[in-house]
């Protein structure tokens, strides 16, 4: 074979070639303190004016010396076992050396060799389908991901870049912040399963209360590890080892998270078809253009330096550890298969439960109200009334008047007096809607507000009867439509009745009428 047919036939051979995503992640969680964490000066971020919480620790002036703030550590331990990292005995800090604007000492405080959690995981349930259609990747549908590690670190200061002036100004309100790292390891094959995990980290650290872990507002911002592995048919490396790695820098949402992800696939793809390989290397992410740019080449452990933190003395965890465990609240996870089990909710409805503050603990009290009230087992109709009032219509209703759930004034025992009106047919679905938010406004009894609006439901068969016989008189053209078989229309005179009656009439009552007068 000639050179020439030689080149041809590899290049063949690898635009056949199938890729296989290997993603990791590194999360820096911003920690909920009152202060930095090696000094005193409150924790603002950039929620003040600049250079307004800063002292000569977190500013790196000669001879300060930084303190360790103890909620940090507790906090940290606590997000650890919450991940079901181990927590070791011992840890220590180390000094991790760069030099940018950001930076004022030269160096980070963070951890090294000796971290306050290492190998935990977290398994999850994958959504079945991806927003982004154009991809093709690996299907799984439940997947576990593996912690390496999560340390405790100082965050820098931040750059605030003028175009106008070409000029950079450094804010210290930052400079200082107690931050958590958590690493993963190289587990997730598909931008879908990144932002699924970050979105279930984020429910972790604010059930536990560790952060608030808004990646808007720059409490959790996500790097994003990607190469890819050649692969057979049947997913099957090709090679033994992982090729170098893409760094994609500071992903502020999880649209960015997945889209820059996607975005890197595609791009790394295309060059493996060219026959090239990409080099390990740091890229930024553009928003507006949807494109990574390159940064710098990869650093390396080695490039960091990183030695003991002389002026720190050895964390002794043992005591925080057991502590924290005992008091370590209820996970997401647990959380959703618990509501699933003990109340028959559907597994759509406690993803909604769950990740939306307040809504679960709302929901189990109705629960526990409709069960005291019945005295009965766990009831699935009950259950799917329940959430479907509580997860479309209030947290509509909710949405339209820009309220959450701990502002509604509703008790859950009158929630759960209003579903039973609805369960025993007292009131109509289209004035239940109507008495709903009159709760909503008013927080009133709902069989009060039911009496004084005059929206409960009559039986009064003579004037169902009268109403039906005359709305067949006047609309000939849609009883022929069901005389030839076209039942359907049969919901059209039942909306008919509804809309005289006010939405009084009880819907079941007024379609046995309807059928026994027009025979069907």
């Amino acid at each position: 074979m000639s050179n020439e047919h030689t080149i041809h036939y590899a290049l063949r051979i690898t635009q056949l070639m199938h890729f296989l995503p290997i993603i990791g992640l590194e999360i820096h969680v911003r920690l909920k303190t009152q202060s930095k964490m090696f000094c005193a000066c409150p924790n603002v971020g950039e929620d003040a004016p600049p250079n307004t919480s800063l002292c000569p620790v977190c500013t790196g002036q000669p001879g300060a010396l930084p303190a360790l703030n103890a909620a940090a550590i507790k906090l940290g331990v606590r997000a650890g076992l919450a991940l079901g990292c181990r927590i070791p005995t011992e840890s220590h800090f180390d000094r991790k050396n760069y030099f940018y604007p950001d930076l004022p000492k030269g160096y980070q405080i963070s951890q090294y060799d000796f971290p306050i959690s290492l190998g935990g995981s977290i398994e999850l349930d994958i959504p079945s389908t991806n927003e982004i259609r154009d991809m093709r990747y690996e299907i799984r549908n439940h997947i576990r991901i593996g912690i390496t590690r999560a340390h405790l670190e100082e965050d820098a200061a931040k750059n605030i870049h003028d175009a106008k002036t070409n000029t950079t100004l450094v804010d210290f309100n930052r400079s200082g912040t107690p931050l958590l790292e958590i690493v993963t390891e190289p587990d997730f094959r598909s931008p879908l399963e990144a932002k699924t995990f970050l979105q279930e980290l984020q429910m972790i650290l604010r059930t536990i209360g560790a952060s608030d872990a808004d990646m808007e507002r720059g409490f959790m911002r996500c790097d994003a590890n990607i190469s890819l592995l050649p692969v057979d048919e049947k997913n099957l490396p090709l090679q033994a080892e992982y090729n170098p790695k893409i760094e994609i820098k500071n992903l502020n949402s999880f649209k960015a998270v997945e889209r820059g992800l996607a975005y890197e696939i595609k791009r790394q793809t295309e060059l493996y078809q060219k026959n090239e390989k990409p080099q390990g290397a740091t890229r930024g992410w553009n928003e507006h253009e949807e494109v990574t740019f390159e940064q710098r080449l990869k650093e390396t452990n080695a490039d960091y330096r990183y030695f003991p933190e002389p002026d720190l003395p050895p964390l002794f965890l043992k005591e925080i550890a057991e502590s924290e465990r005992a008091q370590l609240p209820e996970l997401p996870a647990a959380k959703r298969l618990r509501l699933q089990e003990e109340h028959g909710f559907s597994t759509n409805d406690v993803n909604f439960l769950v990740a939306n503050d307040g809504w679960a603990d709302y929901a189990e009290k109705v629960m526990s109200e409709l069960q005291e009230e019945k005295r009965e087992t766990r009831n699935e109709k009950r259950a799917k009334l329940v959430s479907g009032w509580l997860t479309s219509k209030l947290a509509g209703l909710l949405a339209q008047k820009h309220l959450t759930i701990n502002e509604l004034k509703i008790t859950a025992e009158n929630f759960a007096e209003f579903i039973h009106l609805i369960d025993e047919g007292v009131i109509g679905s289209a004035n239940a809607q109507k008495l709903l938010t009159l709760m909503v406004d008013t927080g009133t009894d709902p069989s009060h507000l039911l009496e004084e609006h005059n929206l409960g439901q009559h039986e009064d068969p003579k004037l169902i009867q009268e109403t039906v016989k005359r709305l067949i008189k006047e609309n000939p053209d849609q009883v022929a439509q069901v005389k030839a078989g076209k039942l359907g229309v049969i919901k059209w005179f039942v909306g008919g009745v509804m809309k005289v009656t006010e939405g009084r009439a009880n819907p079941t009552k007024v379609e046995e009428e309807i059928r026994k007068q027009l025979g069907v």
